[in-house]
Protein backbone atom coordinates (compact mmCIF):
# COMPACT_ATOMS: atom_id res chain seq x y z
CA UNK A 1 0.00 0.00 0.00
CA UNK A 2 1.61 3.34 -1.09
CA UNK A 3 1.90 6.46 0.66
CA UNK A 4 -0.64 8.38 -0.70
CA UNK A 5 -2.88 6.02 0.12
CA UNK A 6 -1.65 5.65 3.96
CA UNK A 7 -2.21 9.51 3.45
CA UNK A 8 -5.93 9.38 2.86
CA UNK A 9 -6.43 7.51 6.01
CA UNK A 10 -5.03 9.37 8.11
CA UNK A 11 -6.86 12.68 6.70
CA UNK A 12 -9.81 10.62 7.68
CA UNK A 13 -9.20 9.84 10.40
CA UNK A 14 -7.83 13.12 11.07
CA UNK A 15 -11.65 14.00 9.93
CA UNK A 16 -13.52 11.68 11.72
CA UNK A 17 -11.55 12.52 15.36
CA UNK A 18 -12.31 16.34 15.11
CA UNK A 19 -15.78 16.22 14.53
CA UNK A 20 -17.36 13.14 16.30
CA UNK A 21 -17.66 14.96 19.08
CA UNK A 22 -17.56 18.24 18.15
CA UNK A 23 -21.51 19.61 17.40
CA UNK A 24 -20.78 20.44 13.88
CA UNK A 25 -22.11 16.83 11.71
CA UNK A 26 -19.05 13.80 11.19
CA UNK A 27 -21.56 13.16 8.64
CA UNK A 28 -21.16 16.03 6.75
CA UNK A 29 -17.52 16.31 7.13
CA UNK A 30 -17.01 12.97 5.90
CA UNK A 31 -19.42 14.10 2.69
CA UNK A 32 -16.99 16.24 1.53
CA UNK A 33 -13.81 14.94 2.71
CA UNK A 34 -14.31 11.43 1.32
CA UNK A 35 -17.53 11.07 -0.42
CA UNK A 36 -16.71 13.85 -2.66
CA UNK A 37 -13.08 14.18 -2.67
CA UNK A 38 -10.88 11.34 -1.41
CA UNK A 39 -13.55 8.42 -2.67
CA UNK A 40 -12.14 5.48 -0.66
CA UNK A 41 -14.87 3.12 -2.11
CA UNK A 42 -13.21 3.44 -5.44
CA UNK A 43 -9.76 2.08 -3.74
CA UNK A 44 -11.71 -0.15 -1.42
CA UNK A 45 -14.59 -1.00 -2.36
CA UNK A 46 -18.17 -0.13 -0.91
CA UNK A 47 -18.41 -2.15 1.52
CA UNK A 48 -15.02 -2.18 2.99
CA UNK A 49 -15.17 2.02 3.02
CA UNK A 50 -18.11 1.74 5.00
CA UNK A 51 -16.54 -1.28 7.39
CA UNK A 52 -13.00 1.58 7.30
CA UNK A 53 -15.62 4.24 8.69
CA UNK A 54 -16.73 1.75 11.42
CA UNK A 55 -13.21 0.98 12.66
CA UNK A 56 -12.42 4.61 12.61
CA UNK A 57 -15.54 5.45 14.79
CA UNK A 58 -14.07 2.47 17.28
CA UNK A 59 -10.52 4.98 17.41
CA UNK A 60 -12.77 8.10 18.19
CA UNK A 61 -14.61 5.62 20.88
CA UNK A 62 -11.34 4.99 22.84
CA UNK A 63 -10.42 8.16 22.79
CA UNK A 64 -13.40 9.15 24.92
CA UNK A 65 -12.68 6.02 27.28
CA UNK A 66 -9.11 7.59 27.36
CA UNK A 67 -9.91 10.78 28.78
CA UNK A 68 -13.28 10.01 30.88
CA UNK A 69 -11.32 6.82 32.28
CA UNK A 70 -11.63 7.80 35.96
CA UNK A 71 -15.78 8.33 35.06
CA UNK A 72 -16.16 5.11 33.81
CA UNK A 73 -13.97 3.13 36.62
CA UNK A 74 -16.75 5.33 39.23
CA UNK A 75 -19.74 4.28 37.06
CA UNK A 76 -19.03 0.52 36.81
CA UNK A 77 -18.64 0.95 40.86
CA UNK A 78 -14.68 -0.30 40.77
CA UNK A 79 -13.81 2.89 42.83
CA UNK A 80 -13.98 2.02 46.19
CA UNK A 81 -13.80 5.81 47.65
CA UNK A 82 -16.59 7.26 45.26
CA UNK A 83 -18.87 3.96 45.80
CA UNK A 84 -21.17 4.95 48.14
CA UNK A 85 -21.57 8.59 47.26
CA UNK A 86 -24.63 10.18 47.10
CA UNK A 87 -24.14 12.72 44.38
CA UNK A 88 -22.71 11.26 41.48
CA UNK A 89 -23.46 10.38 37.90
CA UNK A 90 -25.03 6.92 37.95
CA UNK A 91 -24.84 4.10 35.52
CA UNK A 92 -28.53 3.89 35.47
CA UNK A 93 -28.38 7.84 34.54
CA UNK A 94 -26.47 6.81 31.54
CA UNK A 95 -28.83 4.49 30.77
CA UNK A 96 -32.27 6.12 31.04
CA UNK A 97 -30.58 8.31 28.42
CA UNK A 98 -29.68 5.82 26.27
CA UNK A 99 -32.95 4.17 26.07
CA UNK A 100 -34.79 6.63 23.61
CA UNK A 101 -32.37 6.37 20.75
CA UNK A 102 -31.17 2.86 21.19
CA UNK A 103 -35.63 2.10 20.77
CA UNK A 104 -35.54 3.85 17.74
CA UNK A 105 -32.12 2.85 16.27
CA UNK A 106 -33.37 -0.89 16.53
CA UNK A 107 -36.44 0.16 14.85
CA UNK A 108 -35.96 1.91 12.51
CA UNK A 109 -32.27 1.44 11.09
CA UNK A 110 -32.67 -0.13 8.34
CA UNK A 111 -35.58 2.18 7.15
CA UNK A 112 -33.66 5.06 8.32
CA UNK A 113 -30.42 3.54 6.23
CA UNK A 114 -32.45 3.29 3.28
CA UNK A 115 -34.74 6.63 2.71
CA UNK A 116 -33.19 9.14 5.24
CA UNK A 117 -29.06 8.67 4.85
CA UNK A 118 -28.94 11.07 1.82
CA UNK A 119 -26.63 14.18 1.42
CA UNK A 120 -30.21 16.83 0.76
CA UNK A 121 -31.10 14.82 4.05
CA UNK A 122 -27.63 15.80 5.84
CA UNK A 123 -27.98 19.33 4.36
CA UNK A 124 -31.47 19.69 6.37
CA UNK A 125 -30.29 17.76 9.74
CA UNK A 126 -27.00 20.82 9.31
CA UNK A 127 -29.01 23.62 9.47
CA UNK A 128 -31.81 22.32 11.47
CA UNK A 129 -29.11 20.97 14.26
CA UNK A 130 -27.49 24.80 14.15
CA UNK A 131 -31.51 26.44 14.80
CA UNK A 132 -31.48 24.30 17.69
CA UNK A 133 -28.06 25.12 19.30
CA UNK A 134 -29.12 28.76 18.57
CA UNK A 135 -32.28 28.45 20.40
CA UNK A 136 -30.64 26.35 23.22
CA UNK A 137 -28.03 29.58 23.41
CA UNK A 138 -30.81 31.91 23.57
CA UNK A 139 -32.82 30.11 26.44
CA UNK A 140 -29.97 30.22 28.38
CA UNK A 141 -29.17 33.89 27.58
CA UNK A 142 -32.71 34.68 28.93
CA UNK A 143 -32.96 32.06 31.82
CA UNK A 144 -31.67 32.25 35.21
CA UNK A 145 -29.21 29.67 36.04
CA UNK A 146 -30.05 29.36 39.86
CA UNK A 147 -30.79 25.88 39.69
CA UNK A 148 -28.78 24.54 36.96
CA UNK A 149 -26.84 21.21 37.20
CA UNK A 150 -23.18 22.43 36.94
CA UNK A 151 -21.73 18.98 37.20
CA UNK A 152 -23.32 15.56 35.52
CA UNK A 153 -23.19 14.98 39.30
CA UNK A 154 -26.09 16.88 39.74
CA UNK A 155 -27.89 15.93 36.72
CA UNK A 156 -31.60 13.88 37.70
CA UNK A 157 -32.95 10.74 35.96
CA UNK A 158 -35.50 13.17 34.14
CA UNK A 159 -32.43 15.45 32.58
CA UNK A 160 -30.68 12.62 32.05
CA UNK A 161 -33.89 10.76 29.85
CA UNK A 162 -34.95 14.13 27.99
CA UNK A 163 -31.47 14.71 26.84
CA UNK A 164 -32.03 10.66 25.32
CA UNK A 165 -35.12 12.30 23.55
CA UNK A 166 -32.90 14.86 22.02
CA UNK A 167 -30.49 12.91 21.00
CA UNK A 168 -33.59 11.22 18.90
CA UNK A 169 -33.12 13.85 16.62
CA UNK A 170 -29.96 12.67 15.67
CA UNK A 171 -31.12 8.98 14.64
CA UNK A 172 -34.03 10.37 12.83
CA UNK A 173 -31.97 13.35 10.85
CA UNK A 174 -28.53 12.30 9.45
CA UNK A 175 -26.57 15.75 9.81
CA UNK A 176 -28.27 16.55 12.66
CA UNK A 177 -25.47 15.64 14.90
CA UNK A 178 -25.40 13.57 18.07
CA UNK A 179 -23.65 16.10 20.27
CA UNK A 180 -25.49 18.66 19.05
CA UNK A 181 -28.50 17.54 19.74
CA UNK A 182 -27.56 15.96 23.24
CA UNK A 183 -25.73 19.76 23.96
CA UNK A 184 -28.63 21.59 23.35
CA UNK A 185 -31.22 19.71 24.75
CA UNK A 186 -28.37 19.30 27.66
CA UNK A 187 -28.77 23.03 28.03
CA UNK A 188 -32.38 22.89 27.27
CA UNK A 189 -33.06 20.98 30.60
CA UNK A 190 -30.74 22.53 33.12
CA UNK A 191 -27.27 21.86 32.62
CA UNK A 192 -24.50 23.87 32.49
CA UNK A 193 -22.68 23.38 28.92
CA UNK A 194 -19.68 21.34 30.58
CA UNK A 195 -22.43 18.73 32.49
CA UNK A 196 -24.37 18.67 29.37
CA UNK A 197 -21.06 17.80 27.51
CA UNK A 198 -19.46 15.31 29.45
CA UNK A 199 -23.13 13.63 29.43
CA UNK A 200 -22.69 13.45 25.64
CA UNK A 201 -19.33 12.09 26.15
CA UNK A 202 -20.05 9.64 28.41
CA UNK A 203 -23.73 8.56 27.07
CA UNK A 204 -22.08 8.49 23.20
CA UNK A 205 -19.42 5.20 24.43
CA UNK A 206 -21.90 2.55 24.95
CA UNK A 207 -24.40 3.28 22.09
CA UNK A 208 -21.34 4.48 19.45
CA UNK A 209 -19.34 0.98 20.51
CA UNK A 210 -22.43 -1.16 20.45
CA UNK A 211 -23.96 -0.08 17.24
CA UNK A 212 -19.76 0.30 15.62
CA UNK A 213 -19.06 -2.99 17.03
CA UNK A 214 -22.17 -4.89 15.34
CA UNK A 215 -21.69 -3.21 12.47
CA UNK A 216 -18.03 -4.18 12.47
CA UNK A 217 -18.79 -7.58 12.91
CA UNK A 218 -21.45 -7.63 9.91
CA UNK A 219 -18.90 -6.90 7.78
CA UNK A 220 -15.42 -8.70 8.69
CA UNK A 221 -15.79 -10.94 5.25
CA UNK A 222 -15.13 -7.29 3.17
CA UNK A 223 -11.67 -6.65 5.07
CA UNK A 224 -8.98 -8.29 3.48
CA UNK A 225 -5.34 -8.31 4.67
CA UNK A 226 -3.78 -6.16 2.37
CA UNK A 227 -5.97 -3.47 3.46
CA UNK A 228 -5.29 -3.74 7.22
CA UNK A 229 -2.36 -0.84 7.25
CA UNK A 230 -5.51 1.15 6.05
CA UNK A 231 -7.31 0.48 8.70
CA UNK A 232 -4.60 0.89 11.46
CA UNK A 233 -3.38 4.04 10.19
CA UNK A 234 -6.94 5.64 10.06
CA UNK A 235 -7.82 4.05 13.25
CA UNK A 236 -4.66 5.64 15.09
CA UNK A 237 -5.18 9.02 13.22
CA UNK A 238 -8.83 9.06 14.38
CA UNK A 239 -7.91 8.25 17.96
CA UNK A 240 -5.23 11.08 18.36
CA UNK A 241 -7.39 13.83 16.62
CA UNK A 242 -10.44 12.81 19.15
CA UNK A 243 -8.10 13.37 22.32
CA UNK A 244 -7.15 16.64 21.34
CA UNK A 245 -10.82 17.69 19.78
CA UNK A 246 -12.22 16.56 23.14
CA UNK A 247 -9.75 17.99 25.38
CA UNK A 248 -9.60 21.37 23.33
CA UNK A 249 -13.77 21.37 23.11
CA UNK A 250 -14.39 21.02 26.57
CA UNK A 251 -12.17 23.93 27.81
CA UNK A 252 -14.03 25.87 24.90
CA UNK A 253 -17.18 25.04 25.43
CA UNK A 254 -18.08 26.91 28.50
CA UNK A 255 -16.76 30.01 26.90
CA UNK A 256 -18.20 30.27 23.40
CA UNK A 257 -21.19 28.27 23.97
CA UNK A 258 -22.70 26.92 20.49
CA UNK A 259 -23.68 29.62 18.33
CA UNK A 260 -20.38 30.24 16.81
CA UNK A 261 -20.37 25.42 16.10
CA UNK A 262 -23.91 26.70 14.71
CA UNK A 263 -22.51 29.29 12.35
CA UNK A 264 -19.71 26.89 10.98
CA UNK A 265 -22.51 24.53 10.36
CA UNK A 266 -24.85 26.97 8.10
CA UNK A 267 -21.71 27.79 6.23
CA UNK A 268 -20.46 23.63 5.85
CA UNK A 269 -24.48 23.20 4.37
CA UNK A 270 -23.92 26.54 1.87
CA UNK A 271 -20.61 24.52 0.63
CA UNK A 272 -22.15 21.49 0.19
CA UNK A 273 -24.88 22.67 -1.61
CA UNK A 274 -23.56 25.16 -3.81
CA UNK A 275 -20.02 23.11 -4.45
CA UNK A 276 -20.89 20.00 -4.74
CA UNK A 277 -24.88 19.28 -5.84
Amino acid sequence: MDFITLLKAVILGLVEGMTEFAPVSSTGHMIIVDDMWLHSKEFLGKYAANTFKVVIQLGSILAVVVVFRQRFIDLLGLNKETRGKENRLRLGQVLVGLVPAGVLGVLFEDTIDKYLFTTETVLIGLVAGAVLMMIADFYRGRKQTANIAETVDQITYKQAFLVGIFQCLSVLLPGFSRSGSTISGGVLVGMSYRAAADFTFIMAVPIMAGASSISLLKNLEYISSSDLPFYAVGFISAFIFALISIKFFLKLINRIKLTPFAIYRIILAAVIYFVFL
